[in-house]
């Protein structure tokens, strides 16, 4: 059968349907107008749900690879069926066959997609994440009672100014010298010389 008459038989519409949301759904990504994703509630057992793949992928790409699943399973299956018997197979019949035969293949992309697609990572720390690190005094002298900003680098290299006094009442930082956040009061953070001897006693604390 030629494909075009294929496309529009009433026993493949659901197919050609499916197809067409598919392209549907990737013009409007591809065009910036979706929300890569979609916030659905379902109700269905955890192990289903694992199986084809939820979570491992954004939902509408699971979708997406469904209806490409459902849309082509079900033409090839209407194709075949014309050229082994010279008719195509019913829609009520053909349909749900095509949606149950598409899960597996549904659940095999999505394994192959999550190996490949990029996963979203998040540099985002907490505030005590700084204690340990070292910074610049960049802004002011700091003093007991009278914080210097401090800009100090966390574990993934970001830039965070913060305000800074020293752990000993006694000690001075100025602009330039080297400090180590060791411990937090509030907004402002205690800090010792980089080059300390007493570093080595902090850290045995």
């Amino acid at each position: 059968m030629p494909l075009l008459d294929l496309l529009t038989a009433p026993q493949a519409v659901a197919f050609t349907a499916a197809l067409v949301l598919m392209a549907a759904i990737g013009l409007i990504e591809a065009l910036g107008l979706g929300t890569g994703g979609l916030g659905l509630d379902l109700d269905l057992d955890a192990g289903l749900l694992d199986w084809l793949g939820i979570g491992r992928v954004p939902l509408l790409v699971l979708l997406v690879a469904f209806l490409a699943a459902f849309g082509g399973l079900g033409l090839a299956g209407q194709q075949i069926a014309w050229a082994c018997t010279g008719g195509l197979v019913t829609g009520w019949i053909a349909a749900p066959a095509a949606a149950l035969a598409s899960l597996p293949v549904t659940a095999g992309l999505a394994r192959i997609l999550a190996r490949v697609m990029p996963r979203d990572e998040t540099t985002a720390i907490e505030v005590d994440d700084l204690i340990g690190r070292t910074g610049a005094i960049v802004v002011g002298r700091a003093a007991a009672g009278s914080p210097a900003r401090v800009r100090v680098l966390d574990p993934h290299g970001q830039p965070h100014h913060v305000l800074v006094e020293p752990n000993d009442a006694d000690t001075e930082f100025h602009e330039g010298d080297t400090v180590r956040l060791v411990r937090r009061e509030g907004q402002t953070f205690r800090a010792i010389l980089h080059d300390s001897p007493r570093l080595t006693d902090w850290m045995t604390l």
